[in-house]
């Protein structure tokens, strides 16, 4: 079964352009992230918009809150590797001003843009450029009567806020939207979507907004937006962590892959927990070689095994492993054992081979290795640990008997 069979299918919706990048319909889910950075400072924020993109973000935004980071934008904009859209609070000529930049998207947040006139010179103004718009909700900034009327920030509430706004949007034939109902609270974020998901087409942008620094964030915000794609919806996403954005960008596009979102760039690496079976630190090994493979663009999945009772068997799925016995690497491609390679060799052996399958392919791997006197070692190794430990390690008849007398009361 693949990752993205255990989805719904995807909420259909309309389609609007970022740029280069198209968000809904039958669009690829995108990954957002924002910089830090002050727009004023070009070369810092162009630094940080390549590290994003590098990271995986399809789709940058800057805040615009005053002159001189409309300015920047104006610089910003045509040297970008990716769309960027102009984030906008309280004053609505920064998004006039962004605009004339030439930015490739607005975010208005409609809990601090109330002015229905200002809104709608946006709308107008944008429409004209062909820029699309985020509408913004965000439970911690609602107007006012909302939260007088709902009782606080409630999935209604939030709904209420952008439907107000899309209705503005609508008097000037402004139809270029997409919309967001982010909140802190999980709960809270996963109903507040499911509501708006039944009463509009437009495209979604998810988030668990200010869900904090790693790792409680990222558990947050993976909660909140993976369960929304699961459930088929939403078009781009963001995390919204307390650390370098480029950990957003990296964790956006590494959970868009692990369900089967998008095509995966990077590997994917699993290995056991490490138990008291294991030959080696498996935990050293596992984080040595995820810094090895970094950002390469290695789309494999890698495991990396503990021992070779069970290890074989276990990563018999992944493009290439290794699994440790008696101061040895046994290295599997394709469930094949390939090489032996002692254990201080065993990380600098997966990158090797994985950036040989990636250029060749796997059946040239398999043709490389002498798959016979590989095997013939890891079966000995194999021999060697069971002899060791027993073939029943665990006394199971003795234990099955011990339930049955349990059980039975004798």
């Amino acid at each position: 079964m693949q990752a993205a069979d255990v989805a719904a299918p995807r909420r259909k919706t309309r389609q609007i352009k970022v740029g280069s990048v198209l968000v809904g319909g039958d669009a690829p889910i995108s990954v957002q992230s924002m910089t830090i950075t002050k727009t004023a400072d070009v070369e810092g924020t162009l630094q940080q918009i390549y590290a994003l993109a590098a990271a995986g973000a399809d789709i940058v935004r800057c805040t615009c809150n005053e002159q001189e980071a409309a300015e920047g934008l104006a610089q910003i904009v045509p040297r970008s590797p990716v769309p960027i859209i102009a984030d906008i609070h309280h004053q609505y000529r920064m998004a006039l001003a962004a605009l004339e930049a030439g930015v490739h998207g607005l975010r208005l947040n409609p809990g601090n843009i109330r002015n229905p006139e200002h809104i709608k010179a946006v709308a107008r103004e944008a429409g004209d450029r062909g820029v699309p718009i985020r509408i913004g909700v965000n439970a911690g900034s609602l107007d006012q009567r909302l939260y007088d009327k709902y009782g606080g920030a409630t999935p209604e509430a939030m709904l209420e806020s952008a439907q107000i706004e899309l209705a503005y949007f609508e008097e000037v034939g402004f139809e270029d939207v997409k919309i967001s109902v982010k909140a802190s609270n999980v709960a809270l974020m996963i109903q507040a979507y499911r509501l708006l998901a039944e009463h509009t087409d437009h495209p979604l942008h998810l988030g668990v907004t200010e869900a904090g620094p790693p790792p409680t964030g990222l558990i947050k915000a993976t909660a909140g937006i993976a369960t929304l794609l699961a459930e088929g919806i939403g078009d781009t996403i963001r995390y919204s962590l307390t650390a370098d954005p480029v950990e957003e960008a990296r964790a956006g596009r590494q959970l868009l892959e692990a369900m089967g979102l998008r095509e995966r760039k990077t590997i994917d690496l699993i290995a056991c927990p490490s138990c008291g079976r294991a030959e080696i630190d498996v935990i050293d090994v596992a984080q040595r070689a995820q810094a090895a493979f970094g950002e390469r663009e290695i789309p494999l999945q890698v495991a990396v095994m503990g021992c070779v009772v069970n290890g074989p068997g276990e990563a018999r799925d992944a493009d290439i492993g290794i699994a440790a016995g008696r101061k040895k690497g046994h290295l599997f491609v394709k469930g094949q054992n390939v090489a032996v390679v002692p254990e201080s060799a065993m990380v600098e052996a997966l990158v090797e081979w994985a950036e040989f399958i990636v250029e060749h392919g796997v059946e040239a791997a398999l043709s490389k290795a002498d798959l016979v006197a590989a095997k013939a070692a890891a079966d000995a190794d194999r021999a060697a640990l069971l002899d060791e430990q027993g073939l029943d390690a665990n006394r199971a008849g003795e234990r099955v008997e011990l339930i049955r007398k349990t059980v039975g009361g004798g």
